[in-house]
């Protein structure tokens, strides 16, 4: 069977010559993939269009490579410390071997180049890939983490079930009679470890400990959405708090104003996870808010992120530049700080020097020097910048632009051959300039010194296996939601509704970025020069390509991604 159509090569044209699928559904195949930013490996184990045997067969025939048997493999040989559990699931590779500096590394999907150059970055070792099936190499893949350490689900079961009764006690009006033996009262300490373990393990960001007169609550925010997970006695608030406190290493006595503390929970023998820790005294009790700060998140790369190609492009070139600034504009808990450490960790090797000035200190990364900003000492993100000039620095990053001071020293870094990046708090990109222009910059710093602003916004996903098409939407309704202002064929757009299965959390599973992405081009310089508001900046970056929020979230809708009422959440017309 020959196929002659020049769109079909590699893999898709190796698929018809074999006669597995036919030519229309191949370039099917090839649009959606394009579609989707995935690769043909990943369509055909997604979609399941034929058997991970068969595509593990077809790749090694295509791309030479050697199929392996994962189920003679001697896992003793396997190389305890050459990667990570983050990166293995991440990337679905599996270290095999290790001779000198070469590791074998099992893989489906050899056509991801970027996962084997991050795996070789992050290594140090030549790689050599080997292929196995889909369905086998997640098992061994398993099979090898849990010989690394316990599991989350090993840590819970071993913990077993603590009884609400176990909790109980008299309530005491006087929460100056609580001593240590409170503090470490086994069922207490049970509880609070595994609500820690429970968050984790269902991907949560943020944990909140709630006293009330007559209850009190424990709720995960998971996907952006708070949902209360256990209701234990009012009368255990001040134990709960102590036991918290001392794990944050907070004063146990002080209950009036609020304090700041840091948790380490480890899981395994190689993994550990920090927890932000805040106090707020409340009219019953103390509120405690503990936010999960998974390092991994910041190393998914910025394919994981939601970028779409265009707007990726767009930041990766910039991070090249040797000097200008790049800012990242969006509202609380919109992900602007992995946004950055994405960026810092493709700019993280040994030949730049990095330095970041952080309030909190939220990611830790190896080979970036991290301050913490200490208000109570002076220690302010104007006085790291100056610190940082002198430090012979490659790359800057500053937590937030909040007064003119830091703005300015920011903008004398990125003019005098620095790479800087910060963040704002605005609704948009082309209002970050104005913010600046506001702050009391001048417009000819801001036109020299910015080169990238980036806006975004964090929806939740649509579950793939619940997710529902809807029939019959009118042309009015499209319309008037804005598709038409889209560069998405409209005979392709197809929108989805939640519906909610075991797999996920009311039809939705995940999050992924929304965002815009503006580049700071002549023509926009010249326009921020003769004194253009944040309308007319917007205007003339939509003539060169630039979409909105709004726009991009519509993207998302049309390719299945998000939901339409995900879309009017995050973001408005």
């Amino acid at each position: 069977m020959n196929s002659g159509n020049t769109r079909l090569r590699g893999l898709p044209k190796r698929l018809v010559l074999d006669g597995l699928i036919d030519e229309a559904s191949a370039l099917m195949m090839v649009d959606s993939c394009v579609k989707k930013h995935i690769s043909v490996v990943q369509y055909l184990l997604d979609e399941n269009l034929i058997s991970p045997q068969l595509v593990a067969r077809v790749a090694s025939n295509e791309f030479g490579l050697p199929l392996y048997d994962l189920e003679a493999h001697n896992w003793e040989n396997c190389p305890k410390n050459a990667l990570n559990e983050a990166m293995i699931r991440k990337h679905h590779a599996l270290p095999l071997l290790k001779k000198g500096n070469r590791m074998i590394l099992a893989v489906s999907d050899p056509t991801n180049q970027h996962a084997l150059t991050e795996i070789r970055f992050q290594s140090g070792l030549n790689v050599e890939p080997v292929l196995v099936e889909h369905d086998k190499l997640l098992e061994g893949i398993e099979h090898f983490l849990s010989k690394q350490g316990r599991s989350i689900d090993e840590a819970l079961g071993e913990m077993g079930d603590v009884q609400l009764h176990e909790l109980g006690g008299e309530q005491n009006d006087d929460d100056d009679d609580i001593e240590a033996s409170d503090v470490d009262d086994a069922p207490v300490v049970r509880y609070i470890n595994k609500m820690l373990l429970e968050a984790i393990k269902k991907g949560a960001s943020d944990i909140h400990f709630e006293p009330y007169e007559k209850f009190y609550r424990v709720r995960f925010r998971s996907d952006g959405i708070l949902e209360e997970i256990s209701r234990p006695p009012s009368s255990l608030a001040p134990r709960l708090a102590a036991r918290l406190k001392v794990m944050s290493r907070m004063d146990i006595s002080e209950r009036r104003v609020p304090q700041d503390g840091r948790i380490k929970l480890k899981i395994t023998k190689t993994k550990a996870i920090d927890f932000r820790v805040n106090t707020l005294p409340t009219l019953y009790g103390e509120k405690i808010v503990l936010r999960i700060l998974d390092s991994s998140q910041a190393k998914m790369g910025i394919e994981a992120l939601g970028y779409e190609d265009d707007q990726r492009d767009a930041y990766l070139q910039t991070l090249q530049q040797s000097q200008g600034m790049i800012l990242v504009t969006g509202p609380t808990g919109s992900g602007k700080t992995v946004s950055l450490y994405t960026g810092l960790g493709i700019l993280n090797t040994d030949e730049r020097n990095i330095s970041t000035a952080e309030d909190p200190v939220e990611i830790n990364m190896e080979g970036i020097n991290q301050v913490q900003i200490n208000l109570r000492t002076k220690f302010t993100f104007a006085e790291a910048l100056r610190a940082f000039l002198r430090q012979d620095p490659d790359v800057i990053m500053v937590g937030e632009v909040r007064d003119l001071e830091t703005a300015e020293i920011a903008i004398k870094a990125a003019q005098t051959g620095h790479l800087v990046l910060s963040t704002l708090h605005t609704n948009s990109a082309p209002e970050t300039l104005t913010r600046l222009l506001n702050m009391g910059v001048p417009a000819f710093n801001v036109a020299t010194s910015v080169s990238l602003i980036i806006a975004q916004r964090l929806a939740r996903r649509l579950c793939a296996h619940c997710k529902t098409p809807y029939t019959d939407i009118p042309d009015a309704i499209l319309q008037a939601e804005g598709f038409d202002s889209i560069d998405f064929p409209r005979s392709e757009v197809k929108l989805f509704h939640p519906v909610g299965c075991k797999q996920c959390t009311n039809g939705y599973k995940g999050r992924t970025g929304v965002y815009e992405v503006l580049k700071v081009t002549p023509n926009i310089a010249r326009l921020i020069l003769e004194g253009g508001n944040s309308l007319q900046i917007a205007e003339k970056a939509k003539e060169e390509g630039f979409r909105t929020l709004r726009q991009s979230a519509l993207r998302k809708v049309a390719a299945g991604v998000i939901s339409l009422e995900e879309a009017n959440r995050v973001t408005t017309d």
